[in-house]
């Protein structure tokens, strides 16, 4: 009895320490980690949410961008982090979900090393090529890489990232094999394909946008099931004849595994904040973003969501055949 009265005693100091911290925190910056290049669609999204969130936790946020291993190096210096709120990482589709069945030996496991806080918001990916590729839609496109698939590159934000495996899909789905080129970041990327270094990128629209409205590059097709509010003419991969040809990334916000329920509550809690701030949705929907739904941004919901995604992509990555070391 003696054993059992302690063991409630210390629950509840244990309770109201946990409490106290929660109410205190934060009283500091917190860092969170874009694991890709600056000036990338991740990087872009995070510095618009977290400067909503740094107003409503009184305390600002600090970008960290961390590229590398399509993610996993800004994602795996947060798993190795303390558990005390004051480190998160802006996790994504690739650096969640994709590289567990892509990689060999992943440098974490996404569903166990991680606490999961907010689900933000999801992406559309698009197929852009470079201006003077002979092909105007995607029917022409798969012709000409069939053809000249042996001289053909194309880039992405890095081996296991979004938009490299945007692209294996899309090779799986032409039965081509094109070099990919990786880059440390969907900028760089760009700036290469702008340029005509590479022949297509499989792009987050928040980043292809301004250059597709520019001119600077040409967009062939939507890579979701529908299009997409920013780019209205552009059809979808299914609307040319060209089913089951899907890919997308997500933002999610991630802790160190063990973060303290009571810290999590309240970066939850100006998350949501942070996203339905009418001015924050606004910049998220101008860049292709479709915002999270209240079903989906709670802590246990991003949980589950992570398992699934990893079990949905395991198969067309083991069907690409496509490693990394």
């Amino acid at each position: 009895m003696l054993k059992k009265i302690i063991g409630i005693a210390l629950a509840g100091m244990l309770a109201l320490t946990a409490n106290a911290f929660g109410q205190d925190y934060p009283n500091r910056p917190v860092t969170l980690v874009v694991p890709f290049a600056a000036g990338g669609p991740q990087d872009t999204l995070g510095r618009i949410i977290a400067q909503r969130m740094g107003e409503v936790l009184g305390q600002q946020i600090v970008i960290e961008n961390v590229g590398g291993a399509g993610g996993m190096t800004g994602s795996k210096r947060v798993a190795d982090a303390a558990p005390d709120g004051y480190t998160m990482v802006l996790g994504s589709v690739g650096t969640h979900a994709q590289n567990q069945t892509l990689y060999k030996k992943p440098a974490y496991n996404a569903a166990t090393d991680f606490t999961p806080v907010a689900f933000l918001a999801e992406t559309p990916i698009a197929l852009t090529v470079r201006k003077d590729l002979p092909a105007n839609n995607l029917k022409e496109f798969i012709a000409y890489a069939k053809e000249n698939q042996t001289k053909m590159q194309f880039g992405s934000a890095g081996a296991g990232s979004a938009t490299h495996l945007g692209c294996v899909v899309l090779n799986t789905a032409m039965g081509t094999n094109i070099t990919h080129v990786p880059y440390r970041g969907t900028g760089p990327a760009m700036q290469d394909l702008h340029a005509g270094r590479i022949d297509f990128l499989c792009e987050i629209i928040a980043t292809a946008k301004p250059q597709i409205d520019a001119g600077t590059i040409k967009a062939l097709a939507i890579m979701t099931k529908e299009r997409s509010p920013v780019l209205p003419n552009l059809p979808t991969a299914r609307e040319q004849g060209v089913n089951n040809l899907e890919a997308y990334t997500w933002s999610s916000l991630f802790l160190p595994k063990g973060a303290p329920a009571a810290i999590v509550k309240k970066l939850n809690a100006a998350a949501v904040a942070a996203i339905t701030t009418p001015a924050v949705r606004e910049k998220l929907q101008g860049l292709g973003a479709t915002v999270a739904t209240p079903d989906r941004q709670s802590p246990e919901y991003l949980g589950k969501f992570v398992v699934s995604e990893i079990k949905k992509w395991e198969a067309p990555i083991k069907a690409s055949g496509v490693t990394a070391d």
